[in-house]
């Protein structure tokens, strides 16, 4: 189907779309959003960029430093910025603006004001973030009243299913497959991990400490044997945090511009409390939990909103033991999870059909053109 691209009259403003994902990355649903809307919508389109992560932005694309004066007055100019994270920078909002929140998980841990712990003094700046949101995206009707909840959010909620999950469905997937695993140097017939945990906040709070894995990646490898390779993926939070770790047959991806493609390249996942583990159950293949530390996490340093182990889609998982033991056995846990892995999937993947972006945009190109209306009805 072609694509109509609107010309404007030369009357009609230009509007600015300000883009924010993870602080500076070109990635998750904002980047599946500006891929539909660059062509769709007549507008300057502008990302804020983390210079460490300026490699993973295509040539062409408009960045500012995220954090400097010239993102501050991207954003203060912008008829409408998208972001799926709070955007932690001092900005004023100016009326007639839209913001809209994709935010960037299906929550099992809790969120924001929901938490059981976090560093002195950072819910309520970030408070100011929630403040100019006009409109929060949930991926699916389970998890509306957990961000309602947790962002005490008593405003616009569109479910409308993450954009950047698209990419997952095939046949898209398995070109995403082929060029990701060409683009990492593994090859067809070997067998990926993915290893993608979330982050502790404690270790969060204390920026001096490196981050090990709980792993014995060595060991892991070895008793996995030939053919198989191990991706490390850590949280946005931990990027620049992780120790190193050289270890033949383990690549670390965390620098990767976008995990979805990671999913694709997989054939894996061992996740924890991760809202990973969500979007990877939309590709179908197997999921292991790797929860040594379930109890410290749910009962004290976080908390959940549902329990996991009576509906996870795979094992739950104490010991580096059984892990291997179930990396060793992907059919053995297909069977074992498919009834739990299908119900899983109902509750929480039902909107992710391959349309969640148009879907969006569609949002998007609607609210732009109210905009512009407005604003010449007042010329």
């Amino acid at each position: 189907m072609r694509t109509r691209t609107h010309v404007p009259d030369a009357a009609e403003p230009r509007p600015t779309i300000v883009y924010d994902s993870f602080a500076g990355r070109y990635s998750d649903s904002p980047r599946a959003l500006h891929t539909w809307l660059t062509p769709r919508v007549d507008a300057d389109h502008v990302w804020l960029v983390d210079p460490a992560h300026r490699a993973g932005f295509p040539s062409g694309v408009a960045t500012v430093p995220y954090g400097s004066a010239e993102s501050v007055a991207a954003l203060e100019a912008a008829d409408l910025v998208v972001g799926n994270t709070h955007i932690e920078i001092s900005w004023t909002k100016r009326p007639g603006s839209t913001y809209l929140q994709l935010w960037h998980g299906t929550p099992l841990k809790t969120v924001h004001r929901d938490v059981r712990w976090a560093p002195p003094g950072r819910l309520d700046w970030l408070e100011e973030d929630v403040a100019r949101w006009d409109h929060l995206l949930s991926p699916s009707p389970a998890s509306t009243p957990r961000l309602r909840s947790a962002f005490r959010w008593g405003g616009s909620v569109l479910e409308l299913g993450y954009p950047r999950n698209d990419v997952l469905q095939r046949p898209v997937v398995d070109e995403v497959r082929a060029r990701t695993r060409a683009s990492l140097g593994l090859a067809d017939d070997e067998t990926v991990v993915l290893y993608a945990p979330t982050f502790r906040d404690r270790m969060f709070d204390d920026r001096s400490t490196p981050l090990h894995l709980a792993l014995d990646l060595e060991r892991l490898v070895a008793d996995l044997g030939p053919g198989v390779r191990v991706l490390t993926r850590v949280h946005y939070f931990m990027t620049d945090r992780l120790v190193r770790v050289e270890v033949p047959g383990v690549l670390d991806v965390s620098w990767h511009p976008d995990i979805a493609e990671l999913y694709a390249a997989a054939d894996v996942l061992v996740t924890d409390y991760s809202s990973s583990m969500f979007d990877f159950a939309v590709t179908g293949k197997p999921l292991i939990f790797y929860t040594y530390d379930l109890e410290t996490y749910r009962d004290v340093d976080r908390g959940f909103y549902f329990e996991l182990e009576p509906v996870a889609p795979g094992p739950v998982v104490r010991t580096q033991e059984a892990l291997t033991a179930a990396l060793t056995d992907l059919p053995g846990v297909r069977r074992a999870y498919a009834t739990a892995y299908r119900e899983f999937r109902r509750t929480y993947c039902a909107l992710d059909d391959g349309h969640a972006t148009r879907r969006v945009g569609r949002f998007v190109k609607g609210q732009l053109l109210a905009q512009r209306d407005e604003a010449l009805a007042g010329l």
